[in-house]
């Protein structure tokens, strides 16, 4: 809907304080519109140098249409801060939109192999062609080359299946002819950013519409995780249409085809990825509160039910051939990013566990603080959607922070939607939303019992994560010998360890080395118990992964020795010192 549409409503619509009124095509435009502009057009330098310096090595005709692409952002710069009319500065944010598309494009044909995600899902599309199982089939062979990541888990191994719903291979399956490695994957998810960035564009208020730019394109934040493979991409540029007006959905009781197309998007959504399923009861809550307060209780189940049914039958639809021929490996499979027992990593409040403390024996209470306070977002979301309807879009990913994996990417790859709501889901629109107000809330002391609530249901999920903080690292371990290569002495090749139980469980631990804030590759026992029972004492003889370690040369390198259990979930680290002979 344009802008000058969105102004023809009477007062009570509520959306004349979101959206500022533009001057016509003829008249100057407001100088908010001109920043806007320019900020995308800057956005686009982000990355940008890199993706030439490696084109202009072996790829001229790369590097000259990047070389173009500079010049564009350098005129269009000029020509932003200049430009007399609303028009012209229109035009102007399609060109920006435009150049950010070509460099999209010249960034993926560069770099399109992908990584682990990309190439697990070309497998999973490869397998699906060849009539053969796609979940719970271990793929090693895919790992270990440039830039595909391991993701070990907390017990001791490697994840080497399919962990996501299938649209991601079933769309792939068709662009298997691009290329070996991730080079199909990677080609749809960029397609697939492409076209949500076109359609978000489209979608949103004329002056707006660089924004779309700036954060879909923008900053090369996006297009290198669409390069990478990661199906929530697909599932981003699907939430699009979804959230764009989403409060607006079954107004008046009815769907219409545009409501039932954008439910049939929220489906396939979720068939694309596990983040839209979080995101998802927010704005089916945000619904059925704003047709509540508009149409009543029932008429407004009535579109939410309805919206569900469209959405449950496409995402069935997509999922039927894999529901029928391996029920069980199916639903294990698109549970397995909740059931891996993947390592803790991330930038959360696993952190301090992970690297400020040495350790916890109480990992397991961060999954259960993270889905306790998704649960009391929720329930404090249906409480004050008159205050909190706008935030449906960013409320889920505060509950990835208390997560055992609370990734940057879990909250960077949904930024777009955040834009959306913001412009076209504004405050107004929730004016008059239903918000459930029992007997205990609406008396005198209404504030107070506000209060309350919230902390109420905040309180298990914070005491969660003090639980899990709290905790100590169940293992003390010494390092008691070390056998090094005789002709390089600063590479390991076994390592004996001292390691002292100090709780009353037993123990399988698996021990690591790390050297930085990732995760490395799990040392092999070669002799010693594998079980260190309650309160015991073993010693324990360990081998490298590839048979050698080498000892980093900077002094202020930081050696952390680990230790993982998984039943139950722990972690023992400390600070270990290894000495180079370079030194």
């Amino acid at each position: 809907m344009h802008l000058a549409e969105t102004q023809q409503v009477t007062p009570d619509r509520r959306t004349q304080s979101a959206v500022s009124a533009a001057p016509g095509n003829s008249g100057a435009p407001a100088q908010w519109h001109r920043v806007l502009t320019v900020l995308a057009d800057i956005s686009l330098f982000v990355g940008t140098r890199s993706i030439w310096t490696q084109a202009a090595t072996h790829h001229l005709l790369l590097a000259a249409m990047i070389s173009v692409c500079y010049a564009s952002i350098l005129v269009s710069g000029v020509l932003t801060l200049t430009v007399r009319t609303t028009r012209s500065l229109a035009r102007l944010d399609l060109v920006i939109l435009v150049t950010a598309v070509v460099l999209a494009l010249c960034g993926w044909a560069l770099n399109h192999s992908g990584g682990d995600e990309g190439v697990l899902t070309t497998q999973a599309a490869k397998a699906i062609v060849a009539g053969h199982p796609v979940y719970g089939q271990p793929w090693p062979w895919l790992f270990g080359g440039k830039g595909v990541a391991l993701t070990p888990t907390i017990g001791g191994s490697y994840d080497y299946t399919y962990g996501y719903p299938p649209l991601a291979p079933l769309l792939a399956a068709p662009l298997l002819w691009l290329g070996h490695d991730g080079a199909p994957a990677t080609a749809l998810c960029t397609g697939a950013l492409i076209a949500g960035t076109i359609a978000l564009w489209r979608m949103l208020p004329a002056p707006w519409r660089s924004a779309a730019t700036l954060a879909c394109l923008g900053f090369g934040f996006l297009p290198t995780y669409a390069r990478v493979g990661y199906p929530a991409i697909i599932g981003l540029a699907l939430l699009i249409p979804v959230v764009v007006r989403w409060p607006r959905i079954g107004a008046g009781g009815r769907l219409g085809a545009a409501g039932i197309a954008r439910a049939a998007c929220l489906g396939a959504a979720c068939a694309a990825q596990q983040l839209p399923w979080f995101v998802t009861p927010f704005l089916l809550a945000g619904i059925y509160a704003v047709r509540r307060g508009e149409l009543g209780g029932r008429a407004a189940a009535v579109v939410v039910l309805r919206i569900v049914g469209v959405a449950a039958t496409v995402w069935l639809l997509i999922n039927t051939y894999f529901i029928v021929s391996e029920p069980g490996r199916w639903l294990r499979g698109i549970a397995l990013p909740l059931t891996q027992g993947a390592v803790v990593h991330g930038q959360g409040l696993v952190d301090i566990t992970l690297y400020y403390t040495n350790g916890s024996d109480r990992i397991d209470w961060y999954s259960h603080a993270s889905m306790l306070f998704a649960a009391g977002l929720l329930a404090l979301f249906v409480l004050f959607v008159r205050r909190l309807g706008p935030a449906a879009t960013v409320l889920p990913w505060l509950a990835f922070y208390l997560a055992t994996r609370s990734q940057d990417g879990y909250y960077l790859m949904m930024t777009p939607l955040w834009l959306t709501a913001a412009v076209t889901a504004p405050l107004p629109e929730f004016e008059r939303a239903w918000q459930p107000r029992p007997a205990f809330l609406t008396g005198p002391r209404r504030r107070t019992a506000l209060v309350a609530a919230v902390v109420l249901l905040l309180t298990p999920a914070l005491a969660s994560a003090v639980v899990a903080v709290s905790g100590r690292p169940p293992l003390r371990m010494t390092i008691t010998a070390l056998r090094r290569d005789r002709q390089s002495p600063d590479v390991v090749r076994e390592m004996t360890l001292k390691v002292v139980n100090t709780g009353s469980a037993a123990l399988t631990p698996h021990y690591t080395i790390t050297t930085g804030q990732g995760m490395s590759m799990y040392w092999q026992l070669v002799r010693g118990p594998a079980t260190i029972p309650g309160h015991g004492t073993a010693s324990v003889e360990l081998k490298p992964p590839k048979g050698r370690f080498g000892v980093p040369g900077k002094p202020s390198t930081r050696l952390r020795l680990r230790a993982f259990t998984a039943d139950p979930q722990t972690l023992s680290s400390q600070d270990v010192k290894i000495r180079s002979t370079a030194r």
